[in-house]
């Protein structure tokens, strides 16, 4: 079983230089043997989610573009991403690339529409995350809204991230107010790169009508992976909340062990500690096994 770990002090700082020893990892309660362990930054397979529902038009969805585009900045020569969109239909928009500005292309043609199936749009990208080649595996969920349009719920979700090793990260925008005027990206761009000018077409509301971000649905769906959800109240505040993933998912510890229990298809909660009791550990809280 492999266990990515995340190690903060009591002011939310991240900690980096601590060793195997450091750290102490239970399978249902009982300590397990950590035979893998890395402190160094590894690549990463990372799939986007976004939410491009009709509330989405203008700001939110320009700011989303943005903070994509910055983030895949970030990504290292043996990095490797994939783009799902969510809105009138669940859409994979780019299958597994290292060419950024395939993804950022794929970008420029949408246009928010429709409702928010946001369970199904997770249910498909989960099992395309564990295909990556990198051995760490990641999704940053991007929305504004609370799903009233997908066939699966979040308790499906749940279960499908718990049979994954995939880290899920979601940043959930809680603006109603914000306007919807047509976005034009400002501040300062890489050299070379076009402005974020979106589809002048006339955004439509999904069947729910107006929606309100509903946050413990995207806790349910992080928190179980070792990810987190960070919520901003102004889209305009995306590019910070994104790049502070993009940071964490680079001061990592990896952690791998031979489970011992048996292949049965059963619950096995995992428990990460450090011996600093001043520190704060996030991992996953536990795998559903594979059966026989």
């Amino acid at each position: 079983m492999n266990v990515t770990a995340t190690v903060t002090d009591r002011a939310g700082r991240f900690v980096s230089g601590l060793n195997q020893n450091d750290f102490v990892v239970y399978e249902d309660d009982r300590p397990v043997e950590v035979a893998l362990f890395s402190a160094e930054r590894v690549p990463v397979s990372l799939g986007f989610v976004l939410d491009t529902s009709g509330s989405m038009a203008g700001d939110k969805i320009g700011n989303a573009f943005q903070a994509i585009d910055r983030f895949l900045d970030w990504l290292g020569p043996d990095d490797e991403v994939f783009l799902y969109s969510f809105g009138h239909d669940v859409e994979l928009l780019h299958d597994w690339t290292t060419h950024r500005d395939e993804v950022r292309d794929r970008l420029r043609h949408l246009y928010p529409v429709g409702g928010t199936p946001m369970y199904d749009a997770m249910i498909e990208a989960l099992p395309m995350a564990q295909t990556g080649r990198n051995r760490k595996k990641a999704i940053v969920l991007i929305s504004d809204g609370n799903d009233m349009d997908s066939r699966n719920d979040i308790g499906d979700v749940r279960r499908r991230v718990r049979q994954t090793e995939v880290l899920v990260y979601a940043v959930g925008i809680d603006a109603s107010d914000e306007s919807t005027r047509a976005f034009q990206s400002r501040g300062r761009r890489r050299p070379g790169s076009q402005p974020w000018v979106l589809p002048q077409r006339p955004p439509r509301r999904g069947a729910g009508g107006e929606e309100t971000l509903n946050v413990s649905a995207l806790r349910e769906i992080t928190d179980a992976s070792g990810g987190r959800t960070e919520v901003v109240r102004r889209s305009l505040d995306l590019d910070a909340a994104t790049t502070a993933i993009a940071d964490e998912l680079s001061r990592q510890y990896y952690l791998g062990y031979t489970s011992p229990g048996r292949r049965d298809g059963r619950w096995r909660s995992i428990r990460v500690e450090v011996r600093d009791p001043s520190l704060r550990v996030r991992a996953r809280d536990g795998y559903t096994a594979p059966s026989s």
